[in-house]
C-alpha cells in the first residue's frame, strides 16, 4: 500500500489492530523484511512496515541522512494518525530508531532494537561504504546483495534454510542503485549513539541472532546495559536477520514483550 505524507510517498503495510508498532528494515532492504511478524501480528497491536526512503514503494528523501529519515517517520505516524508509537528497528532501522528517540522522544512509547549497534561506523568502516557507493554505481544492486549475503544470515541458516536466504537476497536485489547509494550516505555520516542510550527511558526489547556477524551478541549486551529498562533476548539459529531467519522466535518474544509491558 502506499501512504501519502507530507514528505512524500511512503510505502506500508499493516495488520492487526491496537497498539501501533512501527517496524524499520534493515540495508538493503524493504518492508518485506518484516512479512512474518505482520502475518503474526500479537493481539491487540497493529503492527506496520514502513518502507523506508528510497526502498520499495517509498520516494526517496530529500537528504540522505538518519536525522532526516526521523522526520520522515514522523511525517508517516502523523499521516496514519499515530500519536505514539512502539518503534522497532533491525540493524540500519535500530540506527533510525535512536535518531528517532533523539528527534521525536514524545512520539515514542517503546523501543525494540534488533541486531543494531550504538556505535557509528569507523573509518573503516566508511571507506567501505564509499567503495560500496562506487560499486553500486558501477555493478548495480545485484553485486551488493552478492557481497552482504553471506554475512547477512547465520551458518544455521545457510544450511538449513534456503528459503529464508534466497528470500533475503531477493530482496536486496530489488532495491535500487539510488536507494542503496543514499543509504550508505545516511549510515556513512550517522553520528554515536553510546550517548543516546543512557537517555532512553522507555521499556526496550533487545533482540540478537547469537550468529549474527555482522552486529555481534557483545553489541546487544552493551546497549542492555546502558538502557536502564531493556531486556535482551538472543535467538539461538540465527544470524542478522534474524526476524527472517528464525521469526516463529522473534514473533514470540516481539509478542511477549508487547502484551507484558502494554497490557
Amino acid at each position: 500500500m502506499k501512504l501519502q505524507t507530507a514528505r512524500g510517498t511512503v510505502g506500508f503495510e499493516e495488520s492487526g489492530s491496537g497498539l501501533p508498532v512501527v517496524l524499520l528494515h534493515g540495508f538493503p532492504h524493504d518492508r518485506t523484511l518484516w512479512a512474518a511478524q505482520l502475518a503474526a501480528a500479537p493481539a491487540g497491536a497493529r503492527m506496520i512496515a514502513l518502507d523506508l526512503p528510497g526502498f520499495g514503494e517509498s520516494d526517496s528523501a530529500e537528504v540522505p541522512s538518519l536525522d532526516h529519515w526521523a522526520d520522515w517517520v514522523v511525517a508517516a505516524l502523523d499521516a496514519l494518525a499515530i500519536e505514539r508509537a512502539v518503534i522497532g528497528g533491525l540493524s540500519m532501522g535500530g540506527y533510525l530508531a535512536f535518531a528517532l528517540w533523539r528527534r521525536h522522544p514524545q512520539r515514542i512509547l517503546g523501543l525494540i532494537l534488533a541486531d543494531t549497534r550504538a556505535g557509528a561506523d569507523t573509518l573503516e568502516g566508511q571507506e567501505k561504504r564509499v567503495a560500496m557507493q562506487a560499486q553500486v554505481l558501477k555493478e548495480g544492486p545485484g553485486a551488493i546483495a552478492a557481497a552482504m549475503l553471506p554475512g547477512m544470515v547465520g551458518k544455521t541458516t545457510r544450511a538449513e534454510r534456503p528459503r529464508a536466504v534466497e528470500y533475503l537476497d531477493a530482496m536486496m536485489r530489488r532495491a535500487s542503485v539510488e536507494a542503496i547509494h543514499d543509504a550508505l550516505d545516511a549510515l556513512r555520516t550517522r553520528p554515536d549513539s553510546t550517548p543516546t542510550l543512557a537517555t532512553i527511558t522507555v521499556p526496550t526489547l533487545i533482540i540478537c541472532g547469537e550468529e549474527d556477524v555482522l552486529t555481534p551478541v557483545k553489541e546487544s549486551e552493551a546497549m542492555h546495559a546502558a538502557i536502564a529498562d531493556a531486556q535482551l533476548a538472543l535467538i539461538p539459529g540465527a544470524g542478522h536477520a534474524s526476524c527472517v531467519e528464525h521469526p516463529s522466535a522473534f514473533n514470540a518474544l516481539l509478542s511477549g514483550f508487547v502484551q507484558a509491558r502494554f497490557p
